[in-house]
């Protein structure tokens, strides 16, 4: 099961999703999970933002796992794997929490300056690029795989309905 996963921060609380779905092609989840912990998030710091995001990211899994009994194959991030070389992103720190078995993939959209290794992706009619890295997983077939992704537009369909989810709760 492919799943991928979101965050979102307000004041007081802060609220992560999680989609699952059978193949890189689907149309529609095959679950729906989300979650919110009250209380203000914790405080964003520049070259760390993986401390303010990564507790969520594995407490969606682990409720995921609790209730769904789905352990993924292959997990989806909003952000970069990596920054650069010898700078690991959110991915990279995501990967290493979860044993360092199962691939994560980035998915950007925006370009981060130090990030030149990432692939830029043009889907649908969009002049505007996505920017995908990879860990666990050949970089090109994650990138390839993205571009497979459903939906006619720059964002594949089911990534939009996890930050759909993070900000309508």
């Amino acid at each position: 099961m492919l799943v991928c996963l979101d965050v979102d921060y307000r004041d007081h609380d802060v609220v992560a999703a999680c989609v699952g779905f059978a193949s890189w092609t689907a149309a529609t989840p095959s679950f729906e999970r989300v979650s919110r912990v009250a209380g203000a998030p914790a405080a964003y710091v520049p070259g760390s933002f993986y401390l303010r995001e990564l507790p969520h990211l594995l407490r969606i899994l682990k409720l995921v796992k609790r209730k769904d009994g789905i352990d993924p194959s292959l997990v989806i991030v909003d952000g970069y794997v990596t920054l650069g070389p010898g700078h690991p992103g959110l991915g990279e720190h995501l990967f290493r929490a979860l044993g360092s078995k199962i691939p994560v993939v980035g998915v950007a959209k925006t370009a981060f300056h130090g990030a030149a290794h990432a692939s830029a992706i043009r889907r649908g009619t969009s002049q505007r690029p996505l920017y995908v890295t990879a860990i666990g997983i050949d970089q090109k077939q994650a990138s390839a795989a993205v571009a497979s992704m459903h939906g006619g537009s720059r964002v594949p369909t089911l990534l939009r309905r996890v930050d759909q989810l993070c900000r309508k709760l």
